[in-house]
């Protein structure tokens, strides 16, 4: 427990100051609180003694209204200091995990399940918003104010405070085994709400697949399972947390009572005068106030822990660009030198080397899986090599950070994935200061402004989610107009056109002719339209470079590309007998 509020206490930063003013105006809130009871027990001992006089009922009602004014202005300053920093620090992590998460290898995202990554994100620093500063002053302030009214009772009864003490050590004792058991039970709680999450996430992007075969019942059968072993352990930690929190108040209770008896008894025997007992009588039912409910902290500051643990997880990550610098180019060709890579034990490229100078187009070509498109991320630094090396401008990528080296670089894709924002933000996205008619260019250029013009709010129009509102034709184009509104000077074309109908495909042309005009050019594809006239075509199998060369010179040598160029011109060629 105490680790983790210590942890939890580093984790504020630089808001710690804010966090021990909370603490201070805290203290004082309890004591106001406290305070009433005494000069309500005083009062009273007046009136059994017979000796109240009637302008200290008015006086006591004035100070106990004045006491209770303090306590809640205190309550208001400490709320004041304490509530907003957990937001502010959660709203900080989320935009550092962010950032950290554009830097690893996105190899990182096939080892680590995207519902682990989300349940951190949000499950994690959500119970640290809600929970962590507000179970730290729930510790820290509980044990501060009942050190001091201990040492009122020390004052006042030596016993009564050995009453206090010890029902509270024995209540200490009980926190320990909560704390024990949830620090057992958090982290299979996590995974259980990992699992969860991930589950969720598989059965919403699966629908429309089990949808069209009819296994309903199937895809959930991961879902239900996950959420009965969510159930199972909330279930387990609850029943394993029940004895031992009951065992702690009953320490308590057991010690209030005991504190009143042994006030009465000091009474009796003359030991205690009449108003101090029945303040510590008054007191006896809500001096362990502060501590009953420290119960949910031992168990939550668990929780946090292991919440603080995934963070540091994903935050402590390699940075694939932790070395890199910002490298300005003046020239843009690419080199291949002996590279090999592999995703985990298999191995995709072996010993590849190739140049494309500067300003001309690459065509890459090959079967399924021989490695072309982990060519285009190799170049863009997606992954970095295993062994050899890839350098852009003369610079190897892995002097570059992250982002000085892609904004060298602009890349089209076959799947096209649109922000759920406006057809505007989507465009601007790789160049968010550009101007509005800069954007209108840009759009024209791709074919696209004419239909987005169509639509209801034009460029303020909201896409769905992935850009699920428009056509493929549609969204291709405006991924098009955004590669040509960032205007980089390498241009990665991975399959652009391999799934647009005919309808669109001769503006999709059109569009890539104008994103393409003075490049250096990068493409892959399977279309002859698409590649015939590139400046030269690497032939890809197997993970090498098994030919290269001009369309015409390729199509006239036995190999690869010949048998590649004769299939695609019998399926482009075929028709209905």
């Amino acid at each position: 427990m105490f680790q983790t509020v210590k942890r939890i206490i580093r984790w504020c930063g630089e808001f710690r100051g804010k966090l021990y003013i909370g603490f201070v105006f805290s203290f004082f809130s309890t004591w106001f609180a406290a305070m009433p009871i005494m000069v309500a027990a005083y009062t009273v001992g007046l009136l059994i003694q017979g000796r109240l006089e009637r302008k200290w009922v008015g006086l006591s009602l004035l100070v106990i209204a004045l006491l209770v004014l303090l306590r809640f202005l205190f309550s208001y300053l400490q709320a004041r200091f304490q509530e907003a920093i957990s937001y502010e620090l959660v709203a900080r992590d989320r935009l550092a995990i962010g950032e950290a998460l554009k830097r690893v290898s996105l190899g990182y995202f096939q080892q680590v399940d995207t519902g682990n990554i989300l349940n951190s994100i949000t499950t994690g620093l959500h119970t640290l918003e809600n929970m962590g500063i507000r179970m730290v002053d729930s510790f820290i302030g509980g044990y501060l104010n009942f050190l001091c009214i201990l040492l009122c009772l020390l004052a006042v009864s030596p016993l009564a405070a050995l009453i206090s003490l010890a029902g509270t050590a024995l209540s200490f004792l009980f926190l320990l085994l909560v704390s024990r058991h949830s620090a057992v039970n958090a982290p299979v709680s996590a995974q259980a709400g990992r699992d969860l999450t991930a589950a969720t996430l598989e059965y919403a992007r699966g629908l429309p697949v089990v949808k069209s075969f009819g296994q309903g019942g199937a895809s959930m059968a991961a879902m239900r399972q996950a959420i009965r072993d969510s159930r199972d352990i909330c279930l387990k930690i609850e029943w394993g947390f029940i004895p031992a929190n009951c065992l702690h108040l009953l320490a308590l209770k057991i010690a209030s009572v005991a504190l009143a008896g042994a006030a009465c008894w000091l009474a009796l025997t003359g030991t205690l005068e009449l108003p101090m007992m029945l303040m510590i009588c008054f007191f006896s039912f809500g001096i362990f106030a502060g501590l009953e409910p420290i119960s949910d902290s031992a168990h939550v500051l668990s929780v946090i822990n292991n919440a603080m643990d995934q963070l540091d997880a994903l935050r402590e990550n390699h940075f694939i660009d932790q070395d890199g610098r910002d490298i300005p180019l003046e020239r843009f060709d690419i080199a291949f030198r002996h590279v090999e890579f592999g995703y985990d034990a298999r191995t995709v490229l072996k010993d590849v080397s190739f140049t494309i100078p500067q300003n001309t187009s690459t065509a890459i070509v090959g079967p399924s899986g021989s490695g072309k498109t982990t060519i285009c991320s190799l170049i863009a630094r997606f992954y970095d090599v295993t062994s050899g090396s890839v350098t852009v401008g003369g610079h190897d990528v892995r002097e570059f950070t992250c982002d000085s080296l892609l904004k060298h670089i602009s890349m089209v894709f076959q799947n096209v994935y649109l922000f759920h924002d406006t057809i505007r933000a989507n465009i601007c996205f790789g160049r968010p200061d550009a101007t509005e008619e800069e954007m209108i260019a840009a759009a024209k250029k791709a074919r696209c402004h004419d239909f987005i013009m169509s639509l209801p709010d034009g460029y303020d129009t909201v896409v769905g989610e992935g850009g699920g509102s428009l056509s493929g034709g549609e969204k291709q184009r405006v991924s098009i107009a955004r590669a040509i509104l960032k205007d980089a000077p390498i241009i990665i074309l991975d399959e652009a056109t391999a799934s647009i109908d005919p309808e669109n495909e001769h503006l999709i042309q059109a569009a890539l002719s104008e994103l393409t005009r003075g490049k250096t050019i990068i493409t892959i594809a399977h279309r002859l339209a698409t590649i015939q006239n590139a400046d030269q075509i690497l032939v890809v199998d197997d993970g090498r470079i098994v030919q290269r060369g001009t369309h015409r010179e390729l199509a006239t040598q036995p190999g690869r590309y010949r048998s590649f160029v004769e299939t695609r011109q019998r399926a482009e060629g075929w028709n209905i007998a």
